[in-house]
């Protein structure tokens, strides 16, 4: 059963201007190691995470707070390029408090020109 969706949109633009400090408290190493390959796409790499995050914060029916941080939720990538989420602190406990221990958490990412979109859809098993 369906218990969360949540869908984020956002400007890539806004994250050229960002310090390196900035990018480093919201974003894991991972994820700016992956935006770094491809710089001339960095700052959608970004966006595209940014959007991830939020939306899952949707789909979880919360927001950043002192007990979610930026960093408990991030964008990973399986061997064939798909986006998953890492959910753990704050994050993981309000997604279990949701949908129980067996939750299934789906992310879609999308940009086109100056958009990054994203998509999280949360299954209580």
């Amino acid at each position: 059963m369906i218990i969360g969706i949540g869908i984020d949109l956002v400007e890539s633009d806004r994250f050229l201007d960002w310090s390196a400090f900035k990018k480093q408290r919201i974003f894991t190493k991972k994820e700016l190691e992956y935006a770094d390959e491809d710089s001339a796409r960095a700052e959608k790499h970004l966006a595209n995470f940014w959007a991830a995050r939020e939306a899952t914060l949707k789909a979880l029916g919360t927001g950043f707070s002192d007990d979610i941080s930026f960093s408990d939720i991030s964008v990973s990538h399986d061997d064939k390029g798909r986006p998953e989420l890492v959910i753990a602190g704050g994050a993981k406990t309000a997604l279990k408090e949701l949908a129980g221990p067996n939750a299934n958490v789906m992310l879609s990412i999308t940009d086109q020109d100056d958009y990054s979109a994203a998509v999280v859809v949360i299954e209580k098993q």
